[in-house]
């Protein structure tokens, strides 16, 4: 099934209507200009979709900031057109939707400036729900990578699927009779070489410390494994951290509080 961020953004908007906006209903039929700026410093996000829902209304929108433009505070992000009603029913969905993925997309570009290059920072599944496809966008615009989108992108077995088939290794051989490219998850050394070793196409080094990671890929080398696979850094990853990780050779590093922890950015709508 693919995705209609259209439809989508209308559903946004009817949610918080409801049967109508009953105060700006209360205002007279009068044409305004309005503007989004911003309190603070922040990567924007966000904004071909929050002209969408002001469309949704009829209104006009000019973008000046475009996605992946650095702002800073009291800047004008766009300006908006309109009746004055329809433009305060759409203020605060698109603002909602502009602050999270401003935030996400902020955070993420935060954290990738703290890794190498050829690091490549990804986001989870861990993501609100009916705001997967945003929030993933918004990593990419951060300088981050999406990963899977969705559970039919990609094999990827962990600790669970471990627990419940019969062993990692049969899990492993069934992945491959039907699929080109699969991830499995490990918590140890050991698992990581017999992975490799069956062809995944990454590994996830599950809370491995930078240590331990060093010394996965020290015994993947041994073995001349490791560039037969990508690896991959998960679990306990923050700002404070994520620089030894980015440290231990690693290909891919992945942190889940970029998108279910986010902290919005400070927008505001002015007329």
């Amino acid at each position: 099934m693919s995705f209609n961020p259209k439809k989508q953004l209308a559903g946004f908007l009817s949610e918080d209507i409801g049967k109508g906006d009953i105060t700006s209903n209360l205002l007279p039929k009068k044409k305004i200009t309005a503007r989004i700026i911003s309190r603070e410093k922040a990567i924007v996000a966000g904004t071909k979709y929050a002209k969408e829902i002001f469309k949704l209304k009829g209104c006009t929108v000019v973008i000046l900031k475009k996605d992946g433009s650095k702002i800073n505070p009291n800047q004008t992000i766009m300006t908006i057109s309109g009746n004055a009603g329809d433009i305060l029913t759409c203020e605060r969905t698109a603002l909602n939707l502009l602050t999270r993925m401003s935030g996400i997309a902020t955070q993420t570009n935060f954290l990738v400036q703290k890794i190498p290059k050829k690091t490549k920072l990804y986001a989870t599944r861990k993501t609100a729900p009916g705001l997967r496809y945003f929030d993933k966008e918004a990593v990419e615009i951060g300088g981050g990578k999406k990963h899977r989108l969705r559970l039919d992108e990609m094999v990827m077995i962990k600790d669970n699927h471990i627990a419940i088939g019969e062993s990692l290794l049969s899990l492993i051989q069934k992945a491959k009779k039907r699929y080109r490219k699969f991830e499995v998850e490990v918590e140890n050394t050991e698992d990581a070489v017999l992975t490799a070793r069956e062809g995944a196409t990454i590994i996830m080094l599950d809370n491995f410390s930078p240590s331990q990671i060093k010394k996965t890929i020290k015994v993947l080398k041994e073995n001349g494994l490791r560039r037969k696979v990508m690896l991959e850094a998960s679990g306990g990853i923050n700002s404070k951290n994520i620089s030894k990780y980015g440290q231990t050779g690693v290909d891919i590093i992945s942190v889940g509080s970029i998108t279910n922890s986010v902290k919005g950015i400070d927008l505001s709508l002015e007329i």
